[in-house]
């Protein structure tokens, strides 16, 4: 998505585009993923004058928009990331909490076992696999 896209977007859902939009959404690409807290720390790189009610104000209403999602890689505040990118699956390490993203193909024969099984229907933009990764679960 461009950014005369997500303009468009807002400008189409009868919002402003405002410095503090764009700071929010800039700091959230900029990331890949980041809580609301470090996104405020981004944002205060360029501007000062923005709070931490006003990046959870945006990040909702970024999200309503579908320019953001967010998911859990805590126990703590919700994790935000960029749209542009394709869907993905999250891996978290609870050892080092390094982050990456997995090809929502690879779990496309649980995907669908929970769908004809359970006739349920998974949101991948939330889901969290948490797990070791491959340097931290490599044992001596």
């Amino acid at each position: 998505m461009t950014t005369t896209d997500w303009q468009e977007r807002l400008r189409a859902q009868g919002y402003r585009l405002t410095p503090q939009r764009e700071l929010v959404l800039a700091a959230v690409e900029r990331l890949g993923h980041g809580t609301p807290d470090e996104i405020l720390h981004a944002v205060r790189e360029q501007s000062e004058a923005v709070n931490i009610s006003t990046i959870y104000r945006t990040l909702e209403l970024l999200e309503s928009l579908g320019l953001v999602r967010h998911t859990h890689l805590s126990d703590r505040a919700p994790t935000y990331h960029s749209t542009t990118g394709p869907d993905h699956v999250h891996l978290k390490c609870r050892s080092c909490g390094e982050v990456t993203e997995a090809d929502p193909e690879l779990f496309a024969p649980m995907l669908e076992s929970l769908t004809v099984e359970h006739g349920f229907t998974v949101d991948l933009g939330h889901l969290t696999v948490f797990g070791l990764c491959g340097t931290c679960g490599v044992r001596d």
